[in-house]
């Protein structure tokens, strides 16, 4: 059944969710997770005792 998947796949409401989550939803959310946290750790030359944050 697995390698023939594509032969009995039908659009259901259950499986269009999933799509647009998967799709859309799940990497919206990393992106703009990413984007809130851009620049403000700089982890390279640091020394014990230095902040890490640089806002």
């Amino acid at each position: 059944m697995t390698t023939n998947r594509h032969k009995y796949f039908r659009w259901t409401p259950r499986t269009a969710w999933l799509t647009f989550a998967y799709v859309i939803v799940v990497p919206a959310t990393l992106g703009v997770a990413g984007y809130m946290v851009e620049g403000k750790w700089d982890m390279r030359g640091k020394r014990r005792g230095d902040l890490i944050s640089e806002f």
